[in-house]
């Protein structure tokens, strides 16, 4: 099992020595989020918000850096840290916008990008983008091959019902296929994953029954399309504290990467400075990996 360090709502200040330290513990990857703003005003209900209004349950102020810049600046420090997005919103970009940002990080980062994908639940961002929200998922079941055709290298075209490229070339280009990632525990999500994606990730920690009733309706999609799990890949969170035998047991249903983020657990109080919260940390992150990581490798 492979392990990522979640940096969503890690302060910018540490995203960079945290990933460089857990590049050097055996980590396995780095997992980033995707939004492109706060709106002051949000109408849009937040897919697995439990609020009453629907809110998510991040602040308004919450730091949103775009993933693909995080990935080209962290994997000029880093070696072996593969660089997942949970979920990047594809559709809510134009595909051509999305063929170079991507490509160009999968190429300075030596192909180290696994690109999780998903619809997004927030109408404001699509709204500002001058993308359709309504036909998102179907857009991205279509930008999924036009990307690959548009990173396979040399004069490609792409000509589908959203999506019109004429013969161009996109360069650089990546000189490996980058994974693509299917974000999302809906049947439509499940579907496009099996069907189109080289792995699957859930959205949010779920309880361990939850992740396994996932991982069970996942391989029950991958049947209906005629696929066995083979390297398929299956990233889970997990809401609940680290545990071996847990792991080792969604390990045997077929889950190849798991989610974490031991940095979360260090809770502030008041006379701490930022520098003595990193550090903690920092501990917390070399004790999962002393106590997990190398157990489970």
């Amino acid at each position: 099992m492979r392990f990522h360090q979640a940096i969503t709502f890690l302060p910018m200040d540490d995203i960079v020595s945290l990933s460089v330290a857990s590049d050097e513990l055996g980590y396995s990857g780095i997992y980033l989020s995707d939004h492109l703003f706060n709106p002051l005003v949000l109408e849009s209900r937040y897919t697995y918000s439990e609020a009453p209004d629907g809110a998510p349950f991040w602040e308004k102020e919450t730091a949103w850096p775009d993933p693909m810049c995080v990935i080209s600046a962290l994997s000029s420090v880093t070696t072996e840290l593969t660089f997942t997005t949970g979920v990047y919103v594809a559709p809510v970009r134009d595909l051509i916008t999305v063929a170079k940002t991507v490509g160009t990080a999968a190429v300075l980062s030596g192909n180290r990008v696994r690109l999780g994908v998903g619809v997004g639940w927030c109408k404001e961002e699509y709204l500002q983008t001058g993308q359709d929200f309504h036909n998102r998922g179907k857009r991205l079941d279509e930008m999924i091959p036009a990307l690959r055709s548009l990173w396979s290298g040399g004069w490609v075209e792409h000509h589908g019902t959203y999506y019109d490229v004429p013969t161009c070339q996109m360069n650089p280009s990546p000189t490996e296929p980058i994974p693509f990632i299917g974000g999302g525990d809906s049947d439509a999500a499940l579907r496009r994953a099996a069907t189109l994606c080289d792995g699957w990730v859930n959205t949010g920690a779920v309880s361990p029954d939850e992740a396994f009733g996932q991982v069970g309706r996942l391989r029950d999609a991958l049947k209906r399309a005629g696929r066995d799990q083979g390297s398929f890949s299956v990233y889970v969170a997990v809401r609940a504290y680290p545990d071996l035998d847990l792991y080792r047991r969604l390990e045997d249903a077929g889950v190849t990467d798991l989610l974490c983020a031991p940095w979360m657990a260090v809770e502030a109080m008041d006379g701490d400075t930022p520098e003595s919260v990193h550090r903690a940390r920092l501990v917390l992150c070399e004790q999962f990996a002393e106590h997990v990581i190398v157990p489970m490798s």
